[in-house]
Formats: C-alpha cells, structure tokens, sequence
C-alpha cells in the first residue's frame, strides 16, 4: 500500500494570536493542512494563504455548528486521492515534537483503515514552565475508511469512529494545549460557552455548565508536572518560537456574547457566571446599548451561589459539596 497522505484538519475563527505558530509546526509533519475559517476577521485566512501546504476553505455558518464544521473540513480532505491519516488538531494545539520522529508515527501510516488514535493532551500553563494532563485523551487521529461523521453541536467528536474501527492509545506522542497560556483570553472564551450553552442545550442546569467550564481552577496536583523540553526542541530547532503568546484584549468572545445579552436581555443569563466582566463597558465599546441592558441582572441570592461555586470548585467531590450542589440543583440550579 502506498504512503497515507497526512492531512491535518483545523477549524479557525479568529485564531491570528496563535495561527502562524501552528501552522510553522504543522507545516513540518502533514503534507496538507484543511483550515475551514468560519469568518474570521482578524487576518486569519491571510495568515493561511501564505502557506503552501494549506487548502483554506470558508465555513460560512453564522453560529456554532461543529459536528458540520468537522463534517466540512473532512470532506475537504476526502478531495485528496489515496489512503489519508487524518489529524484533528485545534490552532491552539500542537504535537509534541518528537510525533514526525516516533516509532508510534511509523505505527499510524501503517495502520489498517478505520483505525483511531488517542492522545494525551497537556494544557500549558502562562509562562510555559508548567502544564497538567488532562485525565482522559481524546481522539483526534484516524485512518480515513471513508465513514460519515456524526456528532452534536457543541463539543463535537473530532473524528468519524467506526463501530468495528480499533482504537489506539499512544503514549509517546502528545498534544500541547496553548489555550491557557492567556488566562484572560480563555477565561473570556469559558464565558462565551456558558452562554452558548444556556442557547444550545437549555436543559443544562447553570451549576452543571460552571463545573464544566471552571475545571482549570481545581487542577489534581497529580496531574501538574513541568513542561518538558523535548516537546518543543524539535519545533525550536527550525526557528519556530514556541513561548511567547501574542494575542491580548480586546477578544471577540466578549463582543459575541455582548450580542447575545443585547439579543436575549442580560436575565436570561443570570444563572450563567459571566458576570466578572463589565458588560455595560464592553457594549459601549461595540456601540450597543442603553448601558441598562447590560448591567449585572442577579439577585443577592444568585450572587451568594455563585460565590459557593466558586469557592468549592476545588472541593467539589467532597460530600458535603455534593449534598449541597444536589439541593441547589431542585431548586433550578
């Protein structure tokens, strides 16, 4: 059988803080690289169309649809004649350096097809002297047999997962997380998915989705370790910087969750906790208003559980956690 072709698949929206990184260390292991920029307007596709081994294409979905999303960039690939191994890799993702150089990377192009690989991922902490290791790895490569994908809107599965398709976990190779080497652009990006969630899944009660969404505060001292150097060398070997973060404020979640507020009324997020930011100065700033619309709608009461989710997000597997978050989920929460 011949080579796989290796394709990376990337969806981006406004990703130009991190893209030319990204793309430098991806350029160096896939021999293409589908972005699908779903109306970035912050220099992302002009970024893109510098490199040569990128196939960019237009997601013009308005809202957040990521099982179409994912279901666009693979037939983007399928495009591309021959047995593919597909990686699914965000922008603020990388693998680890040693990933081109591996016996595991040998193992991949001669899998089988249907064969899906899981990594480990390592989130990155500001200043990239520490990272932790998420408890589960997700499954983000696959030998292309051709299936359709299927998935939900939001936290989609990345990749098609046949019913008889093995399944291997890798062990050498990693992927590195840079989301949370900005902690204000990510804490701004949770913000953006509560409210998304409270669109999108409404059933979800609000204590669930700050659980979900608050897990970088309550990090196992198990799962921290130091970055290691090994992971990055290779990429630094070719010039790529791989510590600094450019990016900053202001970040276009903060501007689409203004709309949602403008849209639905800033009660209808009150159970949401969004409301460490100053809405009413973040829509003068995009020029919505009255200022009124945007103020913090919470009653003393719902500040009081916030406050208490807060406060336990590191302890919420104890007992009494749990009694009481079970008593504040029967009354809505």
């Amino acid at each position: 059988m011949p080579r796989p072709t290796v394709i990376c698949l990337t969806p981006v929206r406004n990703e130009a803080w991190i893209l030319e990184r990204f793309l430098r260390c991806a350029s160096l292991w896939a021999d293409h690289i589908v972005i699908a920029d779903q109306r970035s307007d912050d220099g992302s596709p002009e970024i893109a169309r510098r490199f040569p081994k990128v196939l960019l294409i237009a997601n013009e979905t308005v809202g957040l649809d990521e099982a179409a999303r994912q279901r666009l960039l693979l037939a983007a690939a399928r495009r591309i004649a021959g047995p593919r191994l597909l990686v699914t890799l965000d922008a603020d993702e990388v693998l680890t350096a040693n990933a081109w150089t591996s016996p595991e990377w040998a193992a991949m192009l001669a899998a089988p097809p249907g064969t899906a690989f899981r990594f480990r991922r390592r989130n990155l902490r500001p200043g990239l002297r520490r990272c932790w290791q998420e408890r589960t790895g997700g499954l983000w490569a696959y030998m292309d047999d051709g299936s359709p994908h299927a998935g939900e809107l939001l936290h989609n599965r990345r990749i098609p997962l046949p019913a008889a398709g093995p399944v291997v976990a890798l062990a050498a190779i990693e992927v590195l997380h840079y989301q949370y080497t900005d902690w204000a652009r990510m804490r701004s990006k949770q913000r953006w998915y509560q409210c998304l969630e409270r669109l999108l899944r409404p059933q979800r009660g609000p204590l669930e989705v700050y659980r979900q969404y608050h897990h970088m505060d309550a990090v196992p001292r198990r799962a921290a370790g130091p970055v290691r150097r090994e992971w990055l060398a290779g990429y630094e070997q070719h010039g790529i910087d791989m510590t600094s973060v450019g990016g900053g404020p202001p970040y276009w979640f903060d501007r689409e969750v203004v709309a949602m507020i403008d849209r639905h009324g800033a009660r209808h997020f009150r159970r949401q906790a969004i409301w460490d930011a100053d809405w009413a100065a973040l829509a003068a700033r995009y020029g919505c208003g009255p200022r009124e619309r945007f103020l913090d709608p919470r009653s003393r009461r719902q500040q009081a559980v916030h406050a208490w989710l807060r406060l336990t997000q590191r302890r919420r597997h104890r007992r009494v956690v749990r009694w009481t978050d079970a008593w504040l989920r029967r009354r809505g929460w």
